[in-house]
């Protein structure tokens, strides 16, 4: 089959790399199956992974349609020591892998940590993702919590942000302090941007440490919190979008936020912009506001307001009804209900009739 699907349309997706966000395999993995010839485009197999496809091509893998890619997504996972970062370990110890809880779907780590390191590992489904939060170039810091075995020289400490040269390799700025000193041991923080190989050990070992427990605690914007040893935790999409806003395929991350809320009527937002909006007509008058002898809007006077006023039961009687009157130099006092009462209350014993 041509190797090109179509050189005068519109640039495709290379096959291996449509498997792959599919969530099928690797795209090292896709191309070994391509060359097997389990791979067909449109009915026909293919021989070779340089084919490029279009979104209106049928891919099959081994007799099924491949199936629809899933969303870009993260994950913040809590790697415990003593396990590997790698799909599948030569001399059979256990990684990641094996530990993650079920559910999942398939996904790779962004960067690695080694065996002995534990703390803050992301994960993610799309490879295109992985390799764009590992560059140099994003920018992103590495914190890390180091235990170290000595006393540390706080210049010494300082002089890293300048960056330093070990053993023929130039290491870029690295911001460390120290936390505090417990007996032989100290607790240093360190944050790096490039994460080399072993850096943090073979900095520690440059300034005369021995680290013997390092502990990654945020990578960029993500933070490893009080995620508990062992568990996944998925960045909400919208969170993602707002902290990958530079990354190329940003179209690519799902928007599980749904659908903006719509402002309430009388709300600012709702009202913003707008400056031909009518007022509002003048609210009319209740008849049992007014205690006056003007006239009303619907015709009404003050004699008929009392008549309707007084065959409404006292208990539904608005407080706003009663006249409030103020002696000279006094209190406005509501009238009670009752006559005697302070407040408007009963006054005690006002049910019983006095004798003539």
């Amino acid at each position: 089959m041509a190797e090109t699907s179509d050189d005068t349309g519109p640039k495709g997706e290379r096959i291996a790399k449509r498997i792959a966000r599919a969530g099928l395999c690797s795209r090292r993995e896709a191309e070994r199956w391509i060359i097997a010839g389990r791979v067909a485009v449109d009915g026909r197999v293919l021989d070779s992974p340089a084919f490029a496809v279009l979104p209106h091509h049928r891919v099959v893998v081994d007799g099924n349609p491949l199936p629809e890619r899933e969303p870009a997504a993260l994950w913040r996972y809590h790697k415990p020591a003593g396990l590997m970062t790698t799909n599948r370990d030569p001399q059979g110890r256990e990684t990641i892998f094996d530990r993650l809880p079920p559910g999942l779907p398939r996904v790779m780590t962004v960067g690695r940590l080694d065996l002995t390191t534990e703390g803050l590992l992301l994960l993610t489904n799309d490879g295109d993702l992985a390799r764009y939060l590992e560059l140099p170039s994003t920018g992103w810091t590495r914190r890390y919590r180091v235990r170290v075995n000595g006393r540390p020289d706080e210049a010494a400490l300082a002089r890293l942000a300048g960056g330093v040269t070990v053993d023929g390799v130039r290491y870029g700025p690295v911001q460390a302090r120290l936390d505090r000193q417990q007996g032989a041991n100290a607790w240093l923080t360190m944050s790096i941007r490039e994460g080399r190989n072993r850096e943090i050990r073979k900095l520690c070992e440059h300034l005369g440490l021995t680290a013997n427990r390092l502990i990654r605690t945020a990578y960029g914007p993500f933070q490893l919190g009080k995620l508990e040893a062992g568990a996944v935790e998925k960045v909400p999409p919208r969170v993602l979008r707002a902290q990958l806003a530079h990354w190329p395929d940003l179209a690519d991350i799902g928007n599980a936020a749904g659908p903006a809320r719509k402002p309430r009527p009388n709300s600012p937002k709702a009202s913003r912009g707008k400056t031909d909006k009518p007022a509002r007509p003048a609210a009319k008058s209740h008849p049992r506001h007014d205690d006056r002898g003007r006239k009303r809007e619907d015709g009404a006077s003050a004699e008929a307001t009392a008549e309707a006023t007084a065959t409404v039961p006292a208990k539904k009687r608005s407080r706003s009804a009663s006249v409030l009157r103020l002696k000279p130099g006094g209190k406005p006092r509501t009238p009670s209900r009752s006559g005697g009462g302070k407040d408007g209350r009963p006054a005690k014993n006002a049910h019983r009739r006095r004798k003539p």
